[in-house]
């Protein structure tokens, strides 16, 4: 049966985040891509116009209609919005036999909030506990820690401020920093560090999403989470490289490059 890969999260209208980015990459992973969606959004290439959240119920119950008939091999969480969400989302992913990838959205490419600042004592301490791999960016693990990375070497501190917090990994992405494409995977005794070169490419938008579907989609066929996590950073570099222009903003990093044809 071909693996199956649940994304709970919001809805990027331009298709270049949120849910649509991540059944894009779980398509390209050859895995089945499902959702339960957390939030609307209202969203473009220039921004974030409008968010509503989903009711705690909405979300119950799309994730029990999947999950109780299809069965999930892997899940993925992104954007979350409320406390009432994360605490909703982190009791059903601690009742399901799989791996969980969290990704702790609290901003956008552009900026906007998506994730109420009341929520960040949920995320702390009722989501991470429960995830196998937790991989916020910069921003996010100043938010949730405190701690600010200013150079590599800041990468092992952050890493060990987020697994306080009980993820079995954390993935510390350092794509905000100068330099080559840096990012630190430790379980607080094993390290694995992944570099890749920089592309000079604005068109990033979605870059947080697909990675951590990447990574859910490699865990879902039986990967272990290092080559998960190295698989899914060969596969974002290459979208990165390939992200495209669309609209008069950032545009999408490209979800397919691997199946477009030379020219």
């Amino acid at each position: 049966m071909i693996p199956r890969v649940l994304t709970v999260a919001g809805s990027d209208s331009g298709g270049g985040a949120g849910v649509q980015a991540d059944l894009k990459t779980m398509l390209a992973h050859g895995v089945h891509g499902m959702s339960v969606i957390t939030a609307v959004t209202a969203q473009n290439s220039l921004g974030v116009q409008g968010a509503w959240e989903l009711p705690v119920e909405a979300v119950r119950a799309q994730y029990r209609s999947v999950v109780d008939d299809i069965g999930v091999q892997a899940v993925k969480t992104g954007m979350l919005a409320s406390a009432e969400l994360v605490e909703a989302v982190a009791e059903l992913i601690s009742g399901t036999d799989a791996p969980a990838v969290v990704d702790p959205v609290g901003v956008s490419k552009h900026g906007d909030p998506l994730l109420a600042a009341s929520a960040l004592d949920s995320v702390r301490g009722r989501l991470l506990p429960v995830a196998t791999v937790a991989t916020p960016n910069l921003d996010e693990v100043t938010q949730l820690t405190g701690v600010r990375v200013e150079s590599e070497g800041d990468l092992r501190r952050a890493a060990a401020a987020v697994l306080e917090y009980g993820p079995r990994w954390v993935l510390i992405k350092g794509g905000h920093l100068p330099g080559d494409a840096v990012d630190l995977l430790t379980d607080g005794s094993r390290e694995h560090w992944l570099r890749a070169p920089r592309h000079d490419n604005r068109h990033t938008h979605g870059t947080g999403c697909t990675l951590a579907s990447a990574v859910a989609s490699g865990l879902a066929r039986g990967l272990t989470v290092p080559e998960a996590v190295t698989r899914g950073k060969e596969y974002v570099t290459g979208a990165i490289a390939a992200g495209f222009a669309l609209g008069a903003g950032i545009g999408p990093v490209d979800h397919g490059w691997r199946f477009r044809s030379p020219k």
